[in-house]
């Protein structure tokens, strides 16, 4: 499965409007200029997300778009749903070999799985640089 722009830059909104929860309502210019990105390109994939009830827009010369739930309650398979469409990496066709439909499904649910299972929360709190040491390893 390959994402496209849509799906990408949708998640690059979702996160910054799950960064600024709390804080008011953040425009479009604001996240197009954070992330050089194309404010027009932006304001096409709005849409959907406020249609689909994951944003809220405000009006106003100090409006611009708010979560519509907490970032821990919206999944990147919420948005990524929203803006390409059914999560299928694979089309699973009737003549394909029962092995291979079975591995196509298998894939379809292992990124779905992923899909599903990380928040914006998840997210916006990523850490790229865990210090996660195994409590059997020990230096001298």
């Amino acid at each position: 499965m390959k994402i496209s722009t849509k799906g990408r830059y949708g998640l690059t909104i979702m996160m910054a409007l799950a960064k600024n929860k709390g804080r008011g309502p953040l425009s479009l210019k604001a996240i197009a200029n954070e992330h050089n990105l194309s404010e027009h390109y932006l304001e096409q994939l709005i849409a959907p997300l406020r249609n689909a009830g994951l944003v809220s827009s405000v009006r106003g010369a100090y409006g611009g778009y708010v979560l519509s739930k907490m970032p821990n309650e919206i999944t990147a398979a919420d948005v990524i749903r929203v803006l390409e469409g059914p999560i299928q990496p694979v089309e699973v066709m009737e003549d394909d070999d029962p092995a291979k439909r079975e591995l196509w499904v298998k894939i379809r649910d292992a990124v779905k799985d992923v899909l599903q299972g990380t928040t914006l929360d998840d997210l916006i709190h990523y850490d790229s640089d865990p210090q996660v040491q195994d409590p059997d390893m020990f230096y001298i």
